[in-house]
């Protein structure tokens, strides 16, 4: 499979399991969840990685592809949000599945969050391959970045 169908393939998979995620069925209770307090948290969750979603997709700018190869006139972001982590719009897509199984309480659910993050994680390595070949300078950006989750305390 050359580099191109792999990235669509990855592409596809992803949105595949989004939408498993947000077609799955809800609790009836009024909340979805367990309980108010969880579905509450998991709303909570669904905004703020909307939230990282938007920050990451302005900062890209030119260089937003869904694609994990990076686009020929693109530019290696490395300030802003991607100080804090090389991923975050991988890191937003989590937040907000986590958010999605916490406020729906269908809890099998869980076991298509985990196949996200697989998925995210194959994704990633992908996309680090190529933007290793790209961009010389992505290899001390790795180094001192992380990939999905930002340290805290930084």
């Amino acid at each position: 499979m050359n580099s191109k169908s792999r990235s669509y393939t990855l592409v596809f998979m992803q949105f595949l399991l989004i939408a498993l995620l947000l077609l799955s069925p809800r609790q009836r209770s009024p909340y979805g969840a367990a309980s108010e307090i969880i579905g509450v948290f998991g709303v909570t969750l669904i905004s703020l990685g909307s939230g990282v979603l938007l920050v990451s997709f302005i900062s890209l700018g030119n260089s937003l592809t869904a694609l994990a190869i990076p686009k020929d006139n693109g530019t290696l972001v490395t300030h802003g949000i991607y100080s804090r982590v090389r991923h975050p719009i991988y890191f937003g897509l989590l937040v907000m599945s986590l958010g999605v199984m916490l406020d729906a309480g269908y809890w099998p659910q869980i076991i298509v969050v985990m196949l996200l993050y697989v998925l995210l994680g194959n994704k990633a390595d992908f996309e680090e391959s190529m933007l290793r070949e790209r961009y010389p300078e992505y290899k001390k950006y790795s180094e001192r970045t992380p990939r999905f989750f930002p340290r805290l305390g930084r």
